[in-house]
């Protein structure tokens, strides 16, 4: 594929709690882009009474998930003891490093609105077997475009830079965009995702609907996106990663041995994975496959 060419890259769909998700990474034949290596686009979805978007306590390692609303809200709670609301325009940015546990919960929207995408970003060697942490961005970055607005979530994009922690060479942006074209700077060095969110939008000589993403590989030095009414994706990009990933359930790894550790301590409840103040009990997961067929 040239770098003239854009991939398009079909959400697959999964469950998550109450709700349908598209997922556009990892699939089959994009498991990252950089460092980023999961998406899911979650909603628009009204809940009716008694339905529930909570998500109960679960472990993550060597990741940091970035949460972004569109609309509605989410309470997160982590073993860190954070609790914190997070609304349309803010961040939740928590680094898993070697061990941490959250639970995303409902904060009960009278109208049961959300919209959302998370993603997670592998963490390098320096700092995925460090300690755990978590910020919130009530206010995130913002530069005009040629035709819409971008909202800097990491990295930096136009000149314009996100405070949020950001531990390899990479970006990601929110991108409204209205009738017309916008040109943004690339770095060369980068491979891109755009992830479609609502709407129609023209990069690269394909056209991206929800459910589809178009990856974009190294050496370009401009990205152009047009669209003929408002429409939103989100841009991610990154140094390509050398190293590849071992992804199961909620831990990203480098080898099939960290995931069977990460396992058994959750498993066991050791002291790895603390308790989150939630009242919803931690989630059980079977073992690994091929442990599975191991023992």
């Amino acid at each position: 594929m040239s770098t003239s060419e854009a991939q398009i890259i079909t959400a697959s769909h999964a469950r998550v709690a109450a709700l349908d998700v598209r997922r556009t990474l990892p699939t089959r034949t994009r498991r990252s882009i950089g460092a980023w290596c999961f998406a899911d686009h979650l909603g628009p979805v009204s809940l009716a009474p008694g339905e529930s978007a909570d998500v109960a306590p679960h472990p993550h390692i060597g990741l940091q998930t970035v949460t972004w609303l569109f609309d509605g809200a989410f309470l997160h709670r982590d073993s860190l003891g954070s609790e914190q609301l997070i609304r349309p325009g803010q961040l939740n940015l928590m680094s898993a490093g070697n061990g941490v546990v959250h639970a995303e919960e409902d904060p009960g929207q009278p109208d049961g609105r959300l919209h959302g995408i998370q993603l997670w970003v592998a963490q390098p060697e320096q700092t995925r077997w460090g300690p755990s942490a978590f910020e919130h961005l009530a206010d995130v970055p913002q530069c005009e475009l040629n035709a819409g607005v971008a909202t800097v979530l990491l990295g930096s994009l136009e000149n314009t830079a996100s405070p949020a922690r950001r531990d390899s060479d990479l970006m990601g942006a929110e991108l409204q965009l209205r009738a017309g074209t916008s040109l943004l700077r690339a770095d060369p060095r980068y491979e891109y995702g755009v992830i479609a969110i609502t709407g129609a939008t023209d990069v690269a000589g394909v056209t991206l609907t929800p459910g589809s993403m178009a990856y974009l590989a190294p050496g370009r030095e401009a990205l152009a996106l047009a669209t003929s009414e408002t429409s939103t994706v989100m841009l991610i990009g990154g140094v390509p990663l050398e190293t590849p990933l071992v992804m199961w359930w909620n831990f990203v790894a480098r080898t099939r041995e960290e995931i069977v550790d990460a396992y058994r301590a959750w498993a066991s409840r050791d002291e790895r994975f603390a308790r989150v103040a939630s009242r919803f009990a931690p989630i059980a997961v079977d073992p690994p496959a091929w442990l599975a067929r191991e023992s």
